[in-house]
């Protein structure tokens, strides 16, 4: 029981956390309203109501490691840096792939050698994010398979498909 909880606190928390930020500037509570506050909480409480339920449906258990405001500091530092460099850099070569025709797409296999599922989610959702890559599995031993619009080499490092991703995904995801 102790569990579910954990798992319906920690959705209560995200929930709350997102749904405030998107509300922000709506009032004069800081920067809600009154009115603003209940229905996050109320809102918040829903959604964490159902989430433990599907978590328990799932057999998921989060860990109370994704409250850990470092690793939010480090999430965030990680999004508006090697992220969206890495982002930005992977639109100007597919851009150049797309006029030129030179694409090669193939299926890859790495391993990146993460041993959390927190740290998995964080790359591969960092590789799918990157245009011409895509995650498409990730295998119970951790090798992630991913779809590459340029193949260079058929058993590529992870470097070369996602830079310093798997790095940030460790720092971050334990």
């Amino acid at each position: 029981m102790g569990e579910e909880m954990a798992a319906v606190a920690i959705a209560f928390v995200f929930s709350l956390f997102f749904y405030l930020l998107l509300t922000a500037g709506t009032g004069s509570i800081l920067l809600w309203s009154k009115a603003e506050l209940v229905v996050a909480v109320l809102f918040s409480a829903v959604v964490a109501v159902v989430a433990g339920k599907i978590y328990k449906g799932l057999g998921i258990r989060p860990s109370a490691k994704l409250l850990n405001p470092l690793r939010w500091l480090l999430l965030l530092i990680y999004a508006i840096g090697p992220l969206f460099f890495q982002m930005a850099k992977a639109n100007l070569e597919v851009a150049y792939r797309v006029i030129t025709g030179n694409i090669k797409p193939g299926i890859v296999k790495i391993s990146p050698g993460l041993k959390t599922g927190l740290a998995r989610t964080v790359l591969a959702n960092s590789i799918t994010l990157t245009p011409g890559t895509l995650t498409i599995d990730v295998d119970r031993k951790g090798n992630f398979y991913v779809h590459w619009i340029y193949v260079r080499d058929k058993k590529p490092k992870p470097g070369e498909i996602c830079g310093s991703f798997a790095k940030w995904a460790r720092l971050i995801g334990g």
